[in-house]
Order: C-alpha cells, then structure tokens, then sequence
C-alpha cells in the first residue's frame, strides 16, 4: 500500500491498536473530504448500504454509539505507529475465527 498518508486508512480500518478487541476503527480526520469519507468506518459497517457522503450524518445522529469507540485522528501516525511500535505487526490484523455450520459437512 506504501506510505501515502491516505494509505494509513488501510491499517486504521482492521488492525488491532487497542487492547479492548475493538474489530475496525473510524478516522475523523480532514482527508476524509478526499477519500469519500472512507475513514467513518464503523458507521459504514453499521449501516453498508449508507452512502460515503452521508455518513458523517449518521455519526452525528447517534453520537452515543461512536464517540466512546476507538478511533483515529491521523493516518500518518497509524502509518507511523505501525512502523516503530513493536506490538503492532501484520498479525495484528483482525481476523474472525470461521464459523463451521453443521450442514455444511458432508454425511456418507
């Protein structure tokens, strides 16, 4: 992805940066006017049909839900804190485990 500061949202979205097990994280930052507004990104996983540029209103009708998450402020300090940070690898990628169903196994 290389270190575009707009490439951070890459990291910002699915990597895990806090020890609360938070899934993905929105970026509330100015370049979101230059990424559609890609950075609400609980809020376009709450709601995926929303389009990017009324998701910043969905923000501001439930300040309940999404101001006590986790979120980011600068994508080039993710880039940044994913470099120099020892904790932060690209195993800290959020990676649900999968879910086998039972009618999915076969029988003989």
């Amino acid at each position: 992805h290389g270190l575009h500061p707009m490439s951070g949202h890459f990291i910002a979205e699915h990597y895990i940066y806090s020890p609360n097990g938070q899934e993905t994280y929105s970026y509330y930052g100015p370049l979101n006017m230059f990424a559609w507004n890609v950075g609400y990104h609980n809020e376009h996983h709450d709601f995926p049909r929303v389009p990017g540029w009324r998701l910043p209103q969905v923000k501001a009708m439930a300040p309940e839900f999404y101001d006590n998450l986790d979120s980011y402020s600068s994508w080039t300090y993710v880039l940044y804190r994913f470099i120099v940070d020892d904790a932060i690898t690209p195993y800290s990628r959020m990676v649900r485990a999968q879910k086998h169903s039972a009618s999915l196994k076969k029988t003989e």
